[in-house]
């Protein structure tokens, strides 16, 4: 690649204003726990909300919608498109919740809903495991875009990559902790999206494409332009977007798109001023991740399709690139080492601004897991300030190398996202309802927690006898329903055949979130009984029309979407039908949302 003194100076320009941020921060963020984690809850929802759609916005993003276009079409970004539903449901059902719990992070909240050395140990135990295991795999997905990219564009080698990017953000993310990841984030997010949009304007019209209509006229394009799956194709139905929307998004956990919440989502709740600034952040993200970011992604993948159609030819247009490294994905990459100058160094630097926001964002919400749900709690107890951030610091180091070296031993991008989907399927029911049934407890989430990766790990290793070839027993599709059904009898029979938490832990449960509903009912009942006053009883439950407004809310955010990809294909008709529905939809969505604030 041709890369210029101008290009070098917008990167290096980038990097070290992050690194002035996270230094001015640094002397405030480091104060305690509650400035180094949350900000001292005081962030406001539009920053917020950009922090979240910065942090979703990764090097390994644009790789992933790149891997599903190439190898399933547009329709195949279904795996995580449904995920707005689970984005929804939060904004509008558990925003409010999280941010009336007042916890530090989402893992003290098992202390608040359950009691008990289960609650103690389940705290604890995920803590560590959504902490240090799944927050490495997805650090490492992002790693393993960077060094692609480092392959590609900058003929780096894959160590040489990752000491460089993880140098530069775990300092970052180590001495500004979350003020430092949050006020970046805002400008992460603009440099991110101009990149990304420049880079799909420049590309669709280089000479090797020919422009928007002939990317739309190639015969490979053709078959991978539908945003819906073919109708007469019944596993892709299935496995692309029946699945996904019927199952999928309410029953697996993953990073960012948690049911009921949670995550580093759920930090930010928690950092905000209050309830409405909770909820007015997670909805601005949704809209803006799932309704405005896909497209100049979308473009890119299908006209790489004109200029590398199979992996082949990746392969002959770059042949240092490492065997294990070459995969569909690669092509994002590849088509970006056509950018000029000047555009290029912008590019480079929104991918390297990609990379540090949501790689500093993992850093410090698994660290604060580490420090406040693990050392704090099974560590040292009496443990001061300057020693938990110390603690926190630490850590951050640590997670870094862990994630490096697991990127190294990585292909490609889809791999981490099925693995973390399947081991997470079966759980997110309960994350749901935890919230609203009071029969749940600890010893259900730790059911659900064990089952799911078991049943997932055995499906794996049988996976050819169970799921594939002529002599399986089951469709490949149906694993994921299988890994679903087993989990969720597990986790109900465990509920029913353990004891209900304590009276006194639901009663102080109900005093502090105030959920509602029917599935109180009978903690209201108990507390009715022994003369316990548990607040705001007669008050009108809102979640009946928090879930009209997540419906209507669905209906804007994928007409837009869909509105999009059609005045991109050119289909106008159709176009002006479904940006009429999104008009409607916003009219709609306000009325619904100014009589539940009125509920609130």
């Amino acid at each position: 690649m041709d890369i210029q003194i101008l290009d070098y100076f917008i990167i290096f320009g980038f990097f070290a204003l992050v690194l002035f941020i996270g230094i001015y921060v640094s002397k405030k963020s480091g104060k305690n726990t509650s400035e180094y984690f949350l900000s001292g809850r005081n962030m406001p929802w539009w920053l917020l909300g950009f922090s979240m759609v910065a942090t979703t916005f990764s090097t390994d993003t644009p790789n992933l919608v790149t891997d599903f276009v190439r190898t399933d079409g547009v329709s195949g970004n279904w795996g995580w498109w449904v995920f707005l539903l689970t984005g929804l449901l939060t904004v509008f059902v558990y925003a409010k919740l999280w941010r009336r719990s007042n916890v530090a992070t989402d893992m003290e909240f098992y202390d608040l809903r359950y009691g008990g050395k289960p609650a103690h140990f389940l705290r604890a135990f995920r803590s560590l495991y959504l902490g240090i295991v799944f927050n490495v795999m997805a650090m490492s997905a992002v790693t393993l875009a960077a060094i692609k990219i480092g392959q590609v564009m900058l003929g780096l080698t894959p160590l040489q990559t990752v000491l460089i990017g993880g140098t530069v953000t775990v300092i970052f993310s180590a001495i500004g902790g979350f003020r430092g990841v949050v006020y970046t984030d805002f400008i992460l997010f603009f440099l991110a999206m101009v990149g990304a949009i420049g880079a799909a304007i420049y590309l669709v019209n280089i000479p090797e494409v020919g422009g928007l209509q002939n990317v739309l006229d190639t015969p490979l394009v053709q078959d991978k332009m539908s945003i819906l799956p073919e109708f007469t194709d019944t596993d892709a139905m299935l496995t692309l977007l029946i699945i996904p929307l019927a199952v999928q998004w309410w029953s697996a956990w993953y990073p960012g798109g948690e049911p009921g919440g949670g995550g580093y989502i759920a930090q930010r709740m928690l950092a905000a001023k209050n309830e409405n600034h909770a909820i007015g952040a997670t909805f601005f993200f949704n809209i803006l991740h799932y309704a405005l970011r896909p497209w100049p992604w979308i473009l890119v993948a299908l006209a790489s399709l004109v200029v590398f159609p199979d992996v082949a030819s990746i392969k002959e247009a770059f042949p240092n690139i490492e065997e294990s490294k070459l995969g569909e994905d690669l092509a994002y990459s590849a088509m970006l080492t056509k950018l000029p100058s000047g555009l290029l160094g912008i590019v480079l630097a929104s991918l390297g601004a990609a990379y540090m926001s949501t790689i500093s964002t993992h850093l410090n919400w698994g660290s604060s897991y580490v420090v406040n749900d693990f050392y704090k709690q099974q560590v040292n107890k009496k443990a001061s300030e300057k020693e938990l951030v110390a603690v926190g610091r630490i850590t951050t180091v640590l997670l870094m190398v862990l994630s490096a070296v697991f990127a190294l031993a990585l292909t490609n991008a889809t791999q981490l996202f099925d693995i973390i989907i399947m081991f997470g399927a079966g759980t997110g029911l309960i994350f749901i309802l935890r919230w609203f049934w009071w029969r749940i407890n600890a010893w259900s989430e730790i059911v659900a927690l064990f089952s799911s990766g078991v049943i997932s790990i055995v499906f794996w290793q049988f996976e050819e006898t169970l799921f594939l070839g002529n002599q399986a027993w089951l469709p490949e599709w149906s694993r994921f329903l299988m890994v679903v059904l087993l989990t969720t009898v597990l986790w109900l029979s465990a509920t029913f055949l353990t004891r209900p938490e304590q009276k006194e832990v639901l009663f102080n449960f109900y005093k502090i979130t105030q959920p509602g509903g029917p599935g109180w009912e009978h903690v209201r009942s108990e507390a009715k009984k022994a003369k316990t006053n548990l607040g705001r009883t007669n008050e009108k439950w809102s979640v009946p029309s928090g879930i009209l407004a997540m419906v209507v809310g669905c209906i804007l955010v994928y007409a837009c979407l869909f509105a999009t990809g059609n005045w991109i294909y050119g289909n106008y008709g159709l176009a002006l039908v479904l940006t009429a529905v999104v008009a409607i939809a916003s009219v709609v969505l306000k009325r619904v949302w100014s009589k539940m604030k009125s509920v609130l």
